[in-house]
Formats: structure tokens, C-alpha cells, sequence
């Protein structure tokens, strides 16, 4: 008799399933999904096996993964609600059912049962907000187009730094808080706060963005707050940006250039939800959801009265940091991975990626421009390059020298760049490991580098 219950059959059946199942193994990597979980969580089914289920699910976290509690506590749950939003910023709720999958008395991994049930929650709450509406509630008289592009989808990362910058923006994306984001530049400051628009109630409203280091202090207090006829010379009876964004978000970037003067009226929106266009006696009332960014920290810009302290503290009822790029360099392989295929669609390129020499030459770099001088570098590369690996011919040269010069013991003298980042690799991975005790994980994480490819480079090494 054929073995009708094979690896296949099963896998075709429990596609049919209508409820979804989803499991992972003693590292928290999904290695099984099924099409109900893939259609629900908006996910694909190709990219999501071998990943941790905190890359596809960033708005979660160990506590609150059940799959992840059954693997650690080694005990089912049944039954329990979860809400969480996917990488995509689809807030979805879910009922589950975790067991732990056990070999020799040892879990080896979990499975999770799981029907969704986002639809009826929605409904729910519809029915809530339209009684809300018809008892005590208005209606807006308008409807202004978004203007955000960005979803947390387009927040590339696996870093636990920037897993956290995630997962915090996510729970404030549900509500309307001001929200304070500070990093340097080429952080992807306005590319977080989007995600968070597109990820919220107001998604479908306006998104308006400003920088108040673009314009002069009177000009930029006419664009927020618009002007009136006759106001000053050439004035025009015109809304202000508060106006556009209302019932959306204003995006005010870099906050600290803000004159001082301009912030205190900033304060009393605030406060108050009211503003007075220039020139005029009457308010008027708008619902504005404010995020604001800096690009230093926030203290600093106070000590050194770029800041009001009291605007600080009303702006930050959620503060996000934004890291540097050479404080998450684990993120560089797959930042490089996405800005390739994003630039193979714009350039008509067959890029297949980067040569070992210069995926060392990124690790090595400090990326004083972020993830923006990354950005910057692949599309240099892409524009030149004859085949389909980017080599150290097509990147510029001040990473090479950089990199070159990065550890003064080591003599360059009479050696290829190739050989000498092997040595320089050697060295680092040495010293890593000292430091760590020979922690693998501890060593990876100083390094910025994934667990298994340290595995692999003390392997190489042997070290």
C-alpha cells in the first residue's frame, strides 16, 4: 500500500485547512507555514521559511509570541488571544492554540493552530465608532489624500536595534500621541514616521511633511499656519499646513531649526488643538496628529537652546531613536540585498550581489551617511558595472582606504586588498571571541554579523 500520509499529502491538506498552522523550530525559524496563514498574514510563503518569526512579525516580541512562550516554557496553550501587526503594518487578531513538538523529552519546536479573527473585531469596533458617531461624534467634512508611501515593510532590518524601533513605532502607530524621532542623518527618519502614518487610524488622510530648516522663520510660520489677506504685503487668504494635515499627520523635520519664537505657537497647538492664521483674530479648530524629528539628541539640542524644554516634553509622550548604520551593521547584507533588487527594477540590471571583498569592505566602514551613503553607493555601483557582481572596481574609493588604514597592525605593505581583509577578518573574529568567552552568539552580536556565519568563518579559519 502506498504511503498515503507522506510529507506531500500532508503539506496539500493542511493547505486546505481553513484555520492557519504555522511552525518553527528550536531557534524560533518558521519552517512551516500553510497557505491560510500566508493569505491572513499577508505574507510570502517563500521568504518567510528560514527566517525568525520576529522578522516577519517585528510587533511581537518573546514575551508575547506564543509560539515563542511554548518553546521556551515547553508547555501548551490553548486558546489564547493575540494582536499583533505584521511586517507589512496589517494589524491583525488571531485566537491560538501552541503545542510543543518534543524529541527524546527535549522541545525541538512548536506548532501553532490559529483563526483569525480581525474581521469580527473590526466589525465590532465599526458598529462602536458609528454609534460614536450618530450619539456624540461628527463626521469630517473632508477627505484629503495620503500622502505617505512608506510601510514598515520598507524598514529593512533584523538587528535587534532595529527590531526594537520597530516594534515601538508599531504600538505607537495605533494612536495619536505626539511621537519625537531622533538619529542622524540617512537614518530613514521620514521613512519610520510614514510607516507609522500608513500603520494607524489616520492612514487614510493626509500625510504632510516639512522641514523647518528649509524655509525662514516668518515664510515658515505662514506655511504652517497660513495667512490671510492683507496680513503683510502680497498676503492671500491661505491654509496652512496644520489645515492640509487636519485629521492626518504633520511631519515637522528637523524640529531644532526651528525658531524658538515659532516653537512656543507650536506649543499651543499642542495644547490647545486650535490655530490662528497669520494676520488674523478668529481660530480655528484642527485635529493633527504631530510626529517631529531631530537629528541630534534631544537634550543636547535644549542645552543648547535650539529646543524649548517644555515643547521637548509635550513632543515626547513617545520618543523613538533611530541607531546609526555601523551600530546595526548586521542589517548591512540585507539593506545591500534590497537596495540591489530595488535598483535592478530601475536600471534594467541582472545584479546577482557583492563579492566577499567588498561585503567585508561594508562590514569594515563606519557609513558616516547611514543607510542613505548605502544606498548611495549601490546605485553608484549599479550605474557602471559591466557583470553581474558588485566588485571593488565599482565602489568608491574612500571605503577601500578606510578600510585599509582601519588597524595599523596590520601590514598592507606587498598585499593584495584581498588578503589583507582576511587578516583583518581573522583578527576581528579573534578578538570577538576573547571578549565573548567564546560565546558564539555574544561574538556574532559584536561583530554584527548572523550567528551561523560566524559558525561558518571560525570553521573557514579554524580559529
Amino acid at each position: 500500500m502506498k504511503n498515503l500520509l507522506n510529507k506531500d499529502n500532508i503539506e496539500i491538506i493542511l493547505d486546505y485547512v481553513s484555520d492557519g498552522i504555522q511552525v518553527i523550530d528550536e531557534e524560533g525559524r518558521i519552517i512551516y507555514c500553510n497557505r491560510t496563514v500566508a493569505i491572513f498574514d499577508d505574507i510570502n510563503r517563500e521568504d518567510a521559511i528560514g527566517k525568525h518569526i520576529l522578522d516577519i512579525y517585528p510587533s511581537l516580541k518573546r514575551e508575547t509570541s506564543t509560539l515563542l512562550r511554548v518553546l521556551d516554557s515547553g508547555i501548551p496553550m490553548f486558546n489564547v488571544e493575540q494582536t499583533y501587526t505584521n511586517y507589512k503594518g496589517k494589524k491583525i487578531t488571531t485566537i491560538n492554540s501552541t503545542l510543543p513538538i518534543k524529541f527524546n523529552g527535549k522541545v525541538i519546536g512548536a506548532i501553532e493552530i490559529s483563526r483569525n479573527i480581525t474581521d469580527v473585531k473590526a466589525l465590532s469596533e465599526k458598529v462602536v465608532d458609528l454609534q460614536n458617531k450618530i450619539y456624540g461624534g461628527k463626521t469630517k467634512k473632508r477627505e484629503i489624500s495620503n500622502g505617505a508611501k512608506y510601510t514598515f515593510e520598507d524598514i529593512i532590518g533584523r538587528s535587534k536595534e532595529i527590531l526594537k524601533v520597530k516594534s515601538i513605532a508599531m504600538k505607537a502607530a495605533r494612536f495619536s500621541s505626539p511621537i519625537l524621532v531622533y538619529g542622524d542623518t540617512g537614518t530613514g527618519k521620514e521613512l519610520l514616521v510614514q510607516a507609522i502614518h500608513n500603520a494607524g487610524s489616520r492612514k487614510n488622510k493626509s500625510f504632510v511633511a516639512q522641514n523647518c530648516a528649509a524655509l525662514p522663520s516668518n515664510l515658515l510660520e505662514g506655511i504652517l499656519f497660513g495667512t490671510v489677506k492683507g496680513s503683510f504685503t502680497g498676503a492671500e487668504n491661505r491654509p496652512g499646513l496644520f489645515e492640509v494635515a487636519d485629521g492626518g499627520t504633520l511631519f515637522l523635520d528637523e524640529i531644532n531649526s526651528m525658531p524658538l519664537e515659532l516653537q512656543a505657537k507650536l506649543l499651543r497647538v499642542l495644547q490647545d488643538g486650535k490655530i490662528r492664521r497669520v494676520g488674523d483674530i478668529k481660530t480655528i479648530n484642527v485635529d493633527v496628529r504631530i510626529i517631529a524629528a531631530t537629528n541630534i539628541e534631544p537634550i543636547s539640542a535644549i542645552e543648547k537652546g535650539m529646543l524649548r524644554k517644555d515643547l521637548y516634553y509635550r513632543l515626547s509622550a513617545v520618543t523613538i531613536y533611530i541607531p546609526d548604520l555601523k551600530d546595526r551593521k548586521e542589517d548591512i547584507p540585507l539593506l545591500t540585498e534590497y537596495f540591489i533588487k530595488k535598483y535592478n527594477k530601475v536600471l534594467y540590471r541582472n545584479v546577482k550581489g557583492v563579492s566577499s571583498e567588498v561585503a567585508s569592505i561594508f562590514q569594515c566602514y563606519n557609513w558616516p551617511g547611514n543607510v542613505r551613503e548605502l544606498e548611495h553607493v549601490i546605485e553608484g555601483a549599479m550605474n557602471m558595472i559591466d557583470g553581474d557582481i558588485i566588485t571593488l572596481d565599482y565602489i568608491p574609493k574612500n571605503l577601500i582606504d578606510h578600510c585599509r588604514n582601519f588597524d595599523e597592525d596590520i601590514e598592507y605593505k606587498n598585499v593584495s586588498l584581498k588578503d589583507a581583509l582576511k587578516n583583518l577578518e581573522k583578527k576581528m573574529i579573534k578578538k570577538a571571541l576573547e571578549k565573548s568567552g567564546r560565546n558564539i552568539s555574544k561574538a556574532a552580536s559584536l561583530l554584527g554579523i548572523p550567528r551561523q556565519t560566524l559558525q561558518y568563518k571560525i570553521k573557514k579559519y579554524r580559529l
